[in-house]
């Protein structure tokens, strides 16, 4: 397959996860906005700070080096040894949420339970859903592995779509419950996520002429449980050397990902409430990136690894596959910056009326605006470190991915240290400032291998972060219009003085995108031709 199918591949790839994307988190978008407005932050800070990071932190312990490793290579495993080892990670999930529970129980600060009903509870519940969800871990990794995305696709959207609207009912209804509302819904998420992937195989497994049936590894339902075999082990110890091999170096990923969350929880150096404000913001602010950069950065990562060769330099490889993925970077480059910008440039002017919007007066007063403004700077931050490290992961070598490691693991322990630092200096906003900090050496190191890969060649990619001057003017202009705006016009004079504070940033950005249309035409005929060929070759199929 050539260079420019697995381009277009990639990039109907990103179209499609991106309209999945978008769908399912407005639903949980709108929802979360109606709930703010019943709920005290603290209770929304222990729920989103200090009771997820239980949940996470006990699955990720328990299955993530399982899944990396029954997921690697191995076309023609045994899979009854990968099953029985993927079973192992329920007994783990048991121990693992006794553990934590214990330590979040007897060792954390308990919140005053006048502030926060029925903590104790919570922290059960969700250390057992934790558990519930280990259930299907066996389940999971077989689709993903045969490629059932519809399936996951279907089984995380109803479940999500069912934690909003219960909780969304519970707490309109009976508000005095406090963290049984979150438990309860957390239990019943974990609960349907498990038993759609229960009842999907059920169902594809019971109808042997079924095309997937016949693909799968297995024949019955019983054949996915753990099982004692006479003649062989009753694990792949291979496999098994793999994971704790896997569960090493993903430990330094989950430390850089729930960083912050470790930091406020066991440090203490934010109290509930304005946990509870911050991690709004967080997920607010984040929506940009979890909705547009991942799914680009997901598929653009399968194009360059396809299309460019390890171990190999540049010069050495098909020249016009270099070109296609010169091409391709510098285009997502220019991309991710004019995007980054967009939201860096407006994002200081209505963060506040955002937020009031949104979660009204818990929100938009205190520190909620200069977090969010934060907030901004290092969604741009995001948007390019997200572009580099997918080339540059895909094109490394095994011995650079080694170094790269390496230099995480330093970066993890600054980013911990400084996120302490930067707190007590300067409130929560510290975090952001300390993930700022990190993305701007993550993007340095990655801008300076991309230099080197194209040194010898006559394509410059890294050309797509520099702007034209009238571009460049065009945002400082709509900065400084919509900053003045907000001075007069946001957010104590009423609805008509914020409407006409949205109607001047709209202008602005007009002005900016039609700017950016006119001066960025290589970048407009990449999005045409890449994003906008695959739906038509659809329409035509």
């Amino acid at each position: 397959m050539g260079s420019r199918e697995v381009l277009g591949q990639a990039a109907r790839l990103a179209s499609s996860g991106l309209l999945l994307q978008v769908l399912f988190r407005l639903i949980t978008f709108v929802l979360n906005a109606f709930i703010l407005r019943f709920l005290s932050k603290e209770i929304v800070g222990i729920v989103n700070v200090r009771l997820t990071l239980l949940y996470s932190t006990t699955l990720f312990l328990a299955r993530e080096a399982f899944r990396r490793a029954c997921l690697s290579g191995a076309a023609k495993r045994d899979w009854s040894q990968t099953l029985s080892l993927l079973w192992l990670t329920v007994p783990l999930g048991v121990f693992w949420s006794l553990f934590l529970g214990w330590v979040w129980l007897q060792l954390l600060e308990v919140p005053d339970p006048h502030v926060v009903p029925h903590y104790g509870t919570g922290v059960v519940v969700f250390g057992f859903s934790a558990v519930v969800e280990l259930l299907g871990e066996p389940f999971w990794v077989l689709a993903q592995a045969h490629m059932f995305v519809r399936l996951k696709v279907i089984a995380e959207s109803l479940s999500v779509i069912l934690k909003s609207v219960l909780t969304a009912l519970l707490v309109l209804w009976l508000p005095h419950w406090g963290l049984y509302i979150f438990s309860l819904a957390q239990l019943s998420y974990t609960a349907v996520l498990v038993l759609c992937y229960v009842i999907y195989f059920a169902k594809v497994l019971g109808s042997p002429e079924s095309a997937k049936q016949q693909a799968l590894p297995v024949s019955s339902m019983t054949d996915l449980l753990p099982s004692m075999p006479r003649s062989r082990a009753f694990v792949n110890w291979e496999e098994a050397k793999l994971t704790w091999s896997f569960f090493k170096q993903s430990f330094l990923k989950q430390i850089l990902t729930e960083g912050e969350r470790y930091v406020m929880t066991f440090l203490n150096v934010l109290n509930f409430g304005d946990q509870g404000v911050y991690d709004i913001v967080n997920n607010l602010g984040s929506l940009v990136a979890r909705l547009i950069f991942q799914p680009i950065e997901e598929s653009f990562y399968i194009f360059f690894a396809k299309v460019l060769e390890r171990e190999k330099d540049a010069t050495l490889q098909k020249q016009e596959d270099v070109a296609v993925a010169a091409a391709v970077l510098e285009s997502l480059l220019k991309l991710a910056l004019l995007t980054g910008l967009t939201i860096t440039v407006f994002g200081f002017a209505y963060s506040q009326l955002v937020l009031d919007i949104y979660g009204g007066a818990m929100l938009s007063s205190g520190s909620g605006p200069v977090l969010l403004r934060a907030y901004c700077l290092y969604v741009l931050l995001l948007a390019i470190n997200g572009v580099t490290e997918c080339f540059t992961f895909a094109a490394m070598s095994k011995e650079e991915v080694d170094r790269y490691n390496f230099t995480m693991l330093a970066l993890s322990s600054s980013f911990l240290m400084l996120s302490y630092v930067l707190t007590r200096w300067c409130g929560s906003v510290g975090f952001i400032l300390a993930n700022c900090f990190n993305m701007g050496i993550r993007i340095t190191q990655s801008l300076y291998f991309i230099h080197r890969y194209y040194q010898k060649s006559p394509h410059r990619p890294l050309a797509g972060l520099f702007l034209s001057p009238v571009l460049l003017g065009t945002f400082a202009l709509s900065g400084g219009i919509t900053a003045i705006s907000e001075v007069f016009l946001c957010c104590e004079w009423g609805w008509l003085a914020r409407l006409a504070h949205i109607a001047v940033g709209a202008l602005c950005l007009g002005v900016t995108l039609g700017t950016a249309f006119l001066t960025e035409t290589k970048l407009i005929h990449f999005l045409r031709t890449q994003l906008g060929m695959p739906k038509l070759a659809d329409k035509t199929t």
